[in-house]
């Protein structure tokens, strides 16, 4: 059996870096197949590395993401293919998806003979005000679709195994 790991991430406090967050959230209330879990790791880079460290067959990070785009664009990319293959050291305050599959592949001491296949479902933030109060209009507005594009990656990387995916 596959297992699927769905992460949210992002800063509650700056605006549209919420979207993963609030993505996690309403994924997390869904009902999910054997094997998926859907957690909000929020800043917590640390802590996902960990998870990812575990044995997953596949990850989804689910994040603000600032590719210039229109704010609310979202974007689905296979970061396995997009990753650089030099990565800078860590650096804690400002950790990415490269550098997190590493420290994961670290903390598993080669134990992980294969690291998970890692996707990115992201949204064009508009701001990272912390005045702001929660998500843009924009922003809050892509959700619907950004969680039917994780669902719809979940059953694509499910139905090589024959499962499919349904959710209340």
């Amino acid at each position: 059996m596959r297992r699927v790991l769905v992460a949210g991430i992002g800063n509650i406090f700056l605006g549209d870096d919420a979207f993963g967050v609030e993505a996690a959230r309403l994924l997390a209330a869904r009902d999910w197949p054997e094997g998926v879990e859907v957690r909000d790791f929020g800043i917590r880079c640390r802590d996902l590395a960990y998870r990812l460290s575990e044995g997953w067959d596949a990850a989804i990070l689910v994040d603000a993401a600032g590719r210039g785009g229109p704010p609310g664009t979202l974007y689905r990319i296979d970061l396995g293919r997009a990753l650089p293959e030099e990565r800078p050291p860590l650096d804690g305050h400002g950790v990415g998806a490269a550098q997190v599959l590493e420290l994961a592949v670290h903390i598993a001491g080669g134990a992980c003979s294969h690291p998970p296949q890692l996707w990115l479902v992201g949204c064009e933030p508009e701001s990272f005000d912390l005045e702001g109060g929660g998500l843009s209009a924009a922003v809050a507005a892509a959700l619907p679709e950004a969680l039917a594009m994780v669902e719809a990656l979940i059953g694509e990387l499910l139905a090589s195994q024959g499962l499919e995916v349904t959710t209340a």
